[in-house]
Formats: structure tokens, C-alpha cells, sequence
């Protein structure tokens, strides 16, 4: 699992599994989020190479997002594959303006 940036406003976690459709296009929206928000930093986790953190987290369905505060709190959590509009609103509430 990466390392949250201590710059970041907001992270987000993704477990996902590679034969998982709305794993790849959740990710790619987090990463155009991520590219348009300075304060947004985004964390792409294999759920099947980090058994014992999915365990740890209770992570059951992929995707599952984790959000974290500059704090490192968990501010939100997602399962599913979340809509465009519900991830736009989720980064608009945590990090200031994008670029």
C-alpha cells in the first residue's frame, strides 16, 4: 500500500482486483479528480497482494474507497463503484479549489 502524501487534504484509498470492470473505471475517474485537484492524493491498492490490510480494513467488495483527511481520519467509505457525480461532490467537500 502506498504512502499518504503529507500534503494531501484528501486520500483515497481504492481496493480493487484486476478482473473487476467498475474497479478500472472508478479508477480512472479518481485519477482525472486527482489531476485537476492539487490537494486530492489518490492510492491504488491490489486487494489480492494485500490480503491481511483487507482483513484489517473489512474490505468485502471491490471497489471500496477509503477517504482520508490531511488528519489521516477516515472522513467517508465507499463499496461499489461510486458515480462520477458522488466522487466530484466527495473531493469538493474536502479539498479546496482545483486548478
Amino acid at each position: 500500500m502506498g504512502v499518504r502524501p503529507a500534503e494531501a487534504e484528501l486520500t483515497v484509498v481504492q481496493f480493487s482486483t484486476a478482473f473487476c470492470g467498475p474497479c478500472r473505471a472508478t479508477r480512472a475517474r479518481l485519477q482525472r479528480l486527482e489531476s485537476t485537484h492539487p490537494g486530492l492524493s489518490y492510492v491504488h491498492v491490489d486487494a489480492e497482494s494485500h490480503l491481511d490490510e483487507v482483513r484489517a480494513l473489512d474490505v468485502r467488495v471491490t471497489p471500496t474507497l477509503i477517504w482520508l483527511d490531511g488528519a489521516g481520519t477516515v472522513v467517508a467509505r465507499n463499496t461499489g463503484a461510486p458515480g462520477p457525480a458522488e466522487l466530484a461532490a466527495l473531493v469538493a467537500a474536502h479539498v479546496r479549489s482545483g486548478r
